[in-house]
């Protein structure tokens, strides 16, 4: 099949990179640049593109900043909650309808490009905190998708219902170099370890019983 492929250059989504690329899938890999504090998941997504010789495209849809406020992703004046996901500061990192958003924009490159699909690496760690992450969303859009044109396209979102040690697991099976991917929201040098995103990739590793490739700032 032919998917358009939603890519931060995170961990989530470069293991979905390289599931689909080992099962032999034609892939655009679609990044998105929508105001967001940092471009160093970009960077990441560019070069592990590069490395599986995948094409890649950089989307520029920056001035949504103007409309999304109120979080720390979007919003320099709100600064990046620290701790576990679960906790409620974590709310702070929700952007409004942003899969909602990437989603409209990779199934019209799809469509464009009469792809058979779309596919996003939701996964069930971001329940708790990101709604456009829970499976009923996904119901939702794979509906309009089917909707929204007379070319059929099919939204996947495979790790819709798996934990992040699930999927480090399953990309240790990928060989996916961990160490290129970026999670940390706040853009640094190195990963901060005490973000959401940075602590739940340490818990991802720790559960799997193998070494974190990761530099963080903040040591255990």
């Amino acid at each position: 099949m032919n998917y358009v492929l939603l890519y931060s250059g995170g961990l989530d989504s470069s293991v979905l990179l390289y599931d689909l690329k080992s099962k032999g899938h034609t892939l655009h890999a679609l990044s998105v640049v929508y105001g967001q504090r940092h471009s160093r998941e970009l960077e990441a997504a560019k070069a592990i593109c590069s490395r599986l010789e995948v094409s890649h495209q950089i989307l520029d849809v920056s001035s949504l900043r103007d409309v999304l406020s109120g979080n720390s992703q979007t919003d320099l004046s709100v600064e990046v909650p620290e701790g576990h996901y679960t906790e409620e500061s974590m709310k702070l990192t929700v952007v409004p309808n942003r899969n909602m958003i990437f989603l409209s924009l990779a199934l019209a490159a799809a469509i464009s490009k009469k792809f058979d699909g779309v596919a996003y690496a939701a996964h069930g760690g971001d329940h708790a905190i990101y709604p456009d992450c829970r499976p009923e969303f996904v119901e939702a859009m794979q509906k309009a998708a089917a909707l929204c044109d007379w070319h059929h396209v099919e939204l996947h979102a495979p790790y819709v219902q798996m934990s992040k040690a699930e999927i480090v697991k399953r990309g240790i099976q990928l060989d996916v170099p961990f160490d290129l991917t970026w999670s940390c929201y706040k853009g640094k040098g190195q990963h901060c370890g005490k973000c959401g995103t940075c602590v739940e990739r340490r818990e991802a590793f720790a559960l799997n019983q193998i070494d974190d490739p990761t530099s963080y700032e903040e040591k255990n």
